[in-house]
């Protein structure tokens, strides 16, 4: 259910002798050592709800960004914006920097924290739309504002985050925990781990972006020293502040955390033009995403910088990628008829023979339900192989309707085991076409 609000700026005349009121940041309400809630997870990615001046929208927790950003927002969104600037931003991706709206005194809520008085930053770029990639409206990105004056602890398994107020906390003991130095740059938090490449290559110490709004396991920044694997193939990555971001994928023999060792996690190696703003911190190696992170109960301590990783049940589970090239976006919403009910009678025949009658009724209903559209169709993949393009949407998926899934178990079917067959049913400009292949490894 997607919320209508309407979108208007207020711009404001300033007095010149108008002072701004001091910003706060976040803090627990009513006196509380800490502060728990739930959150959705979708796509790998931590999905929560925030107040932003009266107006409930959903924002990805992101710790690879330094400030509240604010996107996509259309003629029937409403969100109170006042005291803006034109400002340039610049993030991953190929293009240049994009322009940007730039907001003060800003209030945000989010269950019992409170901030107000706060700056964020709205973008408008088409292709930076993660709703039709995740099926739920996601109206921005948060991470630095919320996580620097809180203990954080993030537990996958049970889709909760608490809040702790630094003075208050206590660490327990634990023998099966790592605790690490986080290292932050631009308000950005790295982490140091080690590389195994291959049987033959030696271990190599990386310093990686903590970027909990990536949803891959491991990006790794192209270097004149970098060997990519023979074997990797080219695939769209995602989009950025600044537009597609491409890159070549693997498996690493393992990546290390002390003693946390994760065999054959999934590596992307970025192309130089994706990375160019990214390499302005020269310690950085490339980005440890969600798809590691989501295997540990991790605990953020931004006031004492440092991080502690507990493994969870998904430790030692396989690293899957999508097998079929393709990816999928939620297209809009289409009206189905669907049969709710059948009723049936049995009445004498009134000529008086023995034969009975029987009459059916049907009840129906209608009902809005999603539209899977094809974004992209990675080359030399088993779906392209066989016609399958960029712009078809998915009407079934092996003889079931694919509205009656959400996005992300549809898009888990790409991810299964080799050799499984897919049976689609496309809607190509009107006709209907029915393609059949299987998942194939690619490394």
């Amino acid at each position: 259910m997607y919320i209508k609000i309407r979108f208007t700026f207020l711009l404001f005349i300033l007095l010149s002798n108008f002072q701004y009121a001091i910003a706060q940041d976040f803090k627990i309400l009513g006196g509380s050592d800490d502060y728990t809630m739930n959150f959705k997870f979708i796509n790998n990615l931590i999905i929560i709800p925030m107040n932003v001046n009266g107006t409930e929208l959903n924002f990805v927790l992101d710790s690879g960004v330094a400030s509240v950003v604010v996107f996509n927002l259309t003629s029937s969104d409403s969100l109170e914006i006042k005291h803006l600037e034109i400002v340039k931003l610049k993030g991953l991706g190929e293009g240049s920097a994009i322009s940007a709206l730039k907001s003060k005194k800003n209030n945000f809520r989010i269950g019992s924290l409170s901030a107000i008085n706060k700056d964020l930053y709205i973008i408008n770029n088409d292709k930076f739309n993660l709703s039709a990639k995740l099926g739920l409206t996601v109206h921005g990105l948060i991470g630095y504002d919320l996580l620097k004056n809180f203990i954080v602890t993030i537990n996958y398994s049970s889709k909760r985050i608490i809040f702790s107020d630094p003075e208050k906390y206590t660490y327990k003991k634990c023998r099966k925990c790592e605790v690490f130095d986080l290292d932050f740059f631009k308000k950005k938090p790295y982490i140091n781990g080690d590389i195994s490449f291959n049987e033959e290559s030696n271990t190599i110490p990386v310093k990686l972006l903590i970027d909990s709004g990536s949803t891959d396991s491991i990006w790794l920044f192209e270097t004149t020293d970098t060997v990519i694997p023979e074997n990797s193939f080219k695939d769209f990555v995602g989009e950025g502040l600044s537009g597609s971001i491409y890159g070549m994928r693997n498996k690493l023999k393992s990546f290390s955390l002390k003693s946390f060792v994760l065999e054959k996690p999934n590596i992307t190696y970025l192309d130089t033009l994706s990375t160019k703003m990214a390499r302005k911190n020269e310690a950085r190696d490339g980005s440890l995403g969600s798809g590691i992170l989501s295997r540990f109960k991790v605990i953020f301590d931004y006031p004492n910088s440092k991080i502690t990783l507990k493994k969870n049940g998904r430790f030692g589970k396989a690293f899957r990628y999508n097998m079929s090239g393709i990816e999928l976006v939620y297209g809009g919403e289409t009206l189905v008829k669907e049969l709710q009910e059948t009723k049936f009678e049995l009445s004498s025949n009134s000529s008086g023979t023995s034969t009975d009658a029987i009459t059916f009724s049907y009840n129906y209903k209608y009902k809005f339900k999603p539209i899977y559209k094809i974004s992209y169709v990675r080359n030399s993949s088993p779906a392209s192989e066989i016609g399958i393009k960029q712009g078809d949407i998915v009407l079934e998926i092996n003889g079931n309707k694919a509205y009656n899934f959400k996005l992300e178990d549809l898009i888990h079917k790409f991810y299964e085991k080799e050799n499984k067959k897919v049976k689609l049913l496309i809607d190509r400009n009107g006709a209907e076409l029915t393609f059949e292949f299987r998942l194939k490894k690619m490394i």
